[in-house]
């Protein structure tokens, strides 16, 4: 069976057979090798005698160590068989399977941040609407308590004079509660003596001198009790109502004062709001026929407004913008002020009988403090407000104060307002309104407004295209062309 070997190194048919079919165990000669083995085993019969027997054992282990050789080709086929590409593959498919677990987990944590993030930026938008809103309503609320309780005081003690000293005194109180807050909320706390020196800077480089004291705090001082006084007159003349309406014109006031001693920005809508303050100045004096009561009421509320507006304008003037700390101390040192020379004129007036009670005991304590508490509440609102949030919020609470003194009115009071006092209520809360216009209001309008025009526009362009391209199917549809002419 044996033939002669092949050009390509294939001794047998056995081995061509072998090769061409593809034995994983097939190495050049191996029918050679098994045949010489077959031959050592047929040699050695189990009966005889065999002098070579260790050297045929040795003869037949030599092709098992030439098969051993070979066999680091055969496992590289192996590996290269189709068990061995299935491995593979099923490691490719596992490692890119992996790595689109990656890439799913990494955007369901970058969709997991975004909507926390939403969620964080909804939940402060939310707190900060709530904050505005509740500064809105304490200031309101604070000032109809404070007009609501001196009509009640009145019932039973008839001293303004007093009761607007006795108010303003506690204006000492406004810098210690400014400083508890600094000690509560501050990282780098300050000592009392360090803070009041860096706050007196409003009052110059140097601080808060004695000469300074007379000269700065003594107009303000005097302002502020007139403005107080006015007040507190009107509303022995006048409803709640109409004097927290009338007080309101000062606004009108503060402009008219700014453009005229400040060189403020003219602009018309302001114009048109102080005119229409005027306005229902004059209908409010006119619903009682400028006789009685009514005419030195809405005098007294008119003066209250203008003392009020020239102390703002005098600030701005002289002090200039201040913060919280500077706003806190300067109304402490008011308070002082008020203290220490005002003290003089309720006390003359006690002895002079113009205001005069005869047993101490017989003071309304009580309404006394509820009126200086709430006064103190609304001028510690006002400067927290303009700090932490917009002075328009301020402003929106002061005019808010309206209705709610007409809700009391009506309600506790059982007024009956006539149609005369309620248009003049209503034509100054509209002007008060039109006072809180921004300067660049127009500019922002007509922005506004051509917004709205390049969107129409732009909306009105996409809906000839989307009719044009449905005209353009339906005619496919139908086996013809148009031409749109737009």
């Amino acid at each position: 069976m044996d033939g002669k070997a092949a050009p390509n190194g294939v001794a047998t048919i056995e081995d061509r057979i072998l090769r061409i079919t593809g034995y994983y165990g097939y190495y050049p000669g191996y029918s050679s090798q098994k045949s010489v083995s077959r031959s050592s085993v047929i040699q050695c019969k189990p009966g005889g005698n065999c002098p070579s027997r260790h050297r045929g054992m040795t003869r037949q282990l030599s092709p098992l160590s030439v098969a051993e050789d070979s066999a680091a080709p055969i496992l590289e086929l192996q590996n290269r068989s189709p068990s061995g590409i299935y491995r593979h593959s099923r490691v490719e498919r596992q490692s890119r399977s992996g790595e689109e677990g990656t890439q799913t987990h990494t955007e369901s944590g970058n969709q997991e941040a975004e909507r926390q993030t939403r969620c964080q930026s909804c939940t402060s938008t939310f707190l900060k609407l709530i904050w505005r809103f509740l500064i809105i309503l304490s200031v309101s609320s604070s000032w109809v308590g404070t007009t609501q309780f001196v009509k009640i005081t009145y019932e039973t003690f008839d001293c303004p004079i007093f009761m607007t000293w006795f108010s303003t005194n506690w204006n000492i109180m406004v810098f210690p509660i400014y400083y508890s807050g600094h000690l509560a909320t501050a990282q780098e706390k300050q000592s009392p003596i360090k803070k009041i020196r860096e706050c007196s800077r409003i009052f110059g480089e140097d601080g808060l001198t004695l000469k300074l004291f007379l000269k700065r705090t003594a107009p303000f001082s005097i302002l502020w009790t007139l403005t107080n006084y006015l007040y507190l007159l009107a509303l022995k003349k006048l409803t709640a109502t109409d004097v927290s309406a009338l007080f309101c014109c000062n606004k009108a006031f503060v402009f008219l004062l700014s453009w005229i001693v400040l060189k403020d920005r003219f602009m018309g809508a302001r114009i048109v709001a102080a005119i229409m303050a005027i306005t229902g100045i004059v209908m409010m004096a006119y619903a009682d026929g400028f006789q009685g009561d009514s005419i030195i009421g809405v005098a007294y509320a008119v003066g209250s407004a203008s003392t009020s507006a020239l102390y703002k304008v005098l600030f701005k003037m002289f002090l200039g913008s201040a913060n919280f700390g500077e706003a806190a101390h300067f109304v402490s040192t008011l308070g002082f002020f008020n203290l220490i020379f005002i003290s003089v004129t309720p006390i003359i007036l006690y002895f002079t009988k113009v205001e005069y009670w005869s047993p101490f005991s017989a003071v309304p304590w009580g309404y006394l403090c509820g009126v200086a508490g709430l006064w103190l509440a609304f001028n510690i609102l006002v400067n927290v407000g303009v700090v932490l949030t917009y002075p328009i919020l301020i402003s929106i609470g002061t005019v808010l104060s309206v209705p709610g003194n007409a809700a009391v009115d009506l309600l506790k009071h059982k007024m009956i307002f006539s149609v005369v006092r309620l248009g003049a209520t209503i034509i100054i809360c509209i002007g008060f309104l039109l006072m809180l216009l921004p300067e660049e209001w127009d500019e922002i309008t007509l922005r506004f407004i051509n917004s709205l025009k390049e969107k129409k526009s732009e909306d009105h362009a996409d809906d000839i295209t989307d009719s044009s391209v449905h005209t353009r199917s339906r005619s496919r549809a139908n086996g013809t062309v148009s031409i749109p002419l737009a």
